[in-house]
């Protein structure tokens, strides 16, 4: 029982080193946090917009990830531009990963309803590794071959959209960095690689006070397996969003219940509760996801709601 315990742990911490030392961390609630992976998004709610989340991963899991991350992005008064800035961070373990970056979009209109935006993206990657943590007795030589460092890097994206559906297209880390500043080193791991997110959603009204929104993300790494996300929530009243989402790669895969609530027009809470379709729920309590946002209305500026 011991050795299969080992095992799982194991397992998880390889799917998250696959999954976040050399990603970006993934949110159950990733369509309020898009400006974190697409710069194009930038803008795109046409009102000054602050998130902030928090993500518990693997309660009561050793070493579980913890992510927080704090983003503000805002149209100018040339409303075709966008300006936002993002950080993250995020420890795994005994490795800890900071992200700063600033975003840059344009948008032209490809219809009556409908827009295109242009994003590009570039800040730096902080890693430090907890060495006394790591190794205590100071006698690993790998631990030692790790230096703590900061990268720079950049990413860019699309971002199409209208008031009922938006696809996205981005690669937010374009450069590939390691852990070691000896990049001739075969052994040194990858501390950034190249990934592409491909993301999508649409509105159905269903009544005068019910509307549907699926909606998914597809990210695929060098080197790293497909990750599916796909969410279905609904809104009553234009106040409270209500379902599920799933996702799945060749590690993992788990079950999600989301809900939001506008308090207000300015003020929106969120909550998520994400239960590992694995052997892993025998060590964990799940993971747990706390969503903030305020935004500053201007009545001339916001057209119709901002469903994404």
């Amino acid at each position: 029982m011991k050795l299969i315990k080992h095992y799982i742990v194991a397992l998880a911490l390889l799917s998250c080193t696959v999954g976040i030392a050399q990603q970006l961390p993934q949110f159950t609630q990733y369509m309020y946090n898009t400006v974190s992976i697409n710069p194009a998004y930038a803008g795109s709610r046409e009102t000054l917009s602050i998130v902030a989340l928090h993500r518990s991963q693997w309660v009561g899991f050793d070493g579980g990830p913890v992510t927080q991350t704090l983003s503000i992005n805002s149209p100018l008064r040339n409303e075709k531009i966008g300006l936002g800035l993002s950080f993250i961070n995020d420890k795994l373990g005994d490795e800890h990963f900071s992200y700063l970056y600033g975003d840059f979009s344009y948008t032209i209109n490809t219809g009556v309803n409908t827009k295109l935006a242009f994003g590009f993206k570039a800040g730096v990657t902080s890693y430090r590794l907890d060495r006394n943590a790591a190794d205590p007795s100071g006698q690993d030589p790998n631990i030692y071959g790790i230096d703590d460092r900061w990268s720079p890097n950049i990413g860019a994206g699309l971002y199409w959209h209208s008031q009922m559906w938006y696809l996205g297209l981005s690669a937010p880390r374009i450069l590939n960095t390691n852990y070691a500043k000896d990049s001739n080193n075969a052994d040194v791991k990858a501390l950034e690689r190249i990934s592409y997110y491909f993301t999508g959603g649409y509105v159905f009204t269903l009544s005068e006070n019910t509307k549907l929104k699926p909606a998914f993300l597809m990210k695929a790494t060098n080197g790293a397996p497909l990750s599916f996300d796909i969410t279905a929530n609904f809104l009553f009243f234009e106040k409270f969003w209500l379902g599920g989402g799933y996702r799945i790669n060749e590690y993992t895969s788990a079950l999600g219940v989301l809900t939001d609530f506008q308090i207000s027009k300015q003020f929106r809470i969120g909550y998520t509760y994400e239960y590992p379709l694995s052997e892993l729920n025998d060590y964990t309590g799940g993971t747990h996801e706390i969503l903030i946002m305020f935004e500053l209305f201007k009545a001339k500026r916001i057209k119709s709601p901002r469903y994404f």
